[in-house]
């Protein structure tokens, strides 16, 4: 090879060299900033939305990222999105009154996929404000819409998602929860005939402990402790599904103890006057009749015995 054409070509390798190490370092930069997105969850663009979200999670500054959420709704820049988010952020700063009139004014700039979403920060924006009537209002018109074959845009089932995780959702599933928080929200009302009947519904589609508990503390504020108590033995001989979680465990517990507390003693035998020998002898007729009677109701004895195990 003569040396013109070698030097020409050594020249060129160099060029592309240089050329791939230009290249290289694009494609690292690229990777940089793509690995830089996914860690803050932060979308692509200079717009105002993206400027809000960028204030929100990576500046950590939640007055600037309303600004800019406010920028982006008013130039029509991912209202959606931008509306909701705004809202959770307002929650955060304990303006909560002031996020649930946006979502009201300006919903309606939203598409038809984007209402379900806005309902559920509505509804806990209604819990952070103690508005429960809204809240019972807001639950209604969901189920309404379930039963009417509205929700779930035609599908059996939805993709929820909870602490950053996906998972899907039967409408059987969704319409026991919206029931369980609306017996809830009766409860705060101290409407506890409707929270009965909410929650034994929301049992019967898909039963659950926590719905259970409820229930059990539902009846025990009307005093009908013999059917708490049977629905709290559920939870802690494990027959629903959650009874295995510490959380519910310790809380059918703590209602064991209150219920425990709250039983009216049984003192007309001692009011008679009758000494113990008689009370024996009493006690052996009514055991020749029914062998599974006591002086008191069975559950009490088992209330009883239970507690004695908690003390220990």
């Amino acid at each position: 090879m003569c040396p013109q054409k070698e030097e020409k070509q050594k020249g060129h390798l160099c060029v592309l060299e240089m050329e791939g190490i230009s290249v290289l370092k694009k494609s690292s930069k690229g990777k940089k900033e793509d690995l830089y997105h996914v860690i803050h969850k932060v979308p692509y663009g200079d717009t105002p939305y993206v400027k809000a979200k960028h204030a929100q999670l990576v500046d950590k500054d939640p007055e600037v990222a309303i600004v800019y959420f406010w920028k982006a709704i008013n130039a029509g820049d991912k209202v959606d999105s931008a509306l909701k988010d705004m809202a959770v952020v307002m929650k955060q700063l304990d303006r909560a009154e002031e996020a649930i009139e946006a979502i009201k004014s300006f919903r309606g700039l939203c598409n038809k996929h984007s209402q379900e979403s806005l309902d559920n920060v509505l509804l806990d924006l209604y819990k952070k404000c103690g508005r429960v009537e809204e809240q019972i209002e807001l639950l209604k018109r969901k189920l309404r819409l379930i039963y009417q074959g509205e929700a779930f845009n035609g599908r059996t089932t939805k993709t929820a998602r909870s602490h950053g995780k996906k998972f899907q959702v039967s409408i059987k599933q969704e319409t026991a929860r919206l029931l369980g928080n609306l017996g809830w929200a009766y409860m705060q009302k101290t409407n506890y005939m409707m929270a009965e009947v909410v929650f034994k519904k929301a049992q019967m589609i898909d039963a659950d402990a926590n719905k259970a508990l409820n229930l059990a503390l539902c009846l025990m504020r009307q005093s009908r402790y013999e059917e708490a108590y049977l629905i709290l033995e559920q939870v802690l001989q494990g027959k629903l599904p959650g009874s295995d979680e510490i959380k519910s465990r310790n809380r059918a517990e703590e209602l064991l103890v209150e219920l425990s507390a709250n039983l009216p003693q049984p003192k007309f035998m001692d009011d008679l006057g009758l000494d113990d020998d008689l009370l024996k002898g009493i006690d052996g007729l009514l055991n020749v009749w029914s062998p599974t009677r006591s002086r008191r109701l069975p559950i009490f004895e088992e209330i009883s015995s239970f507690r004695d195990q908690l003390a220990c």
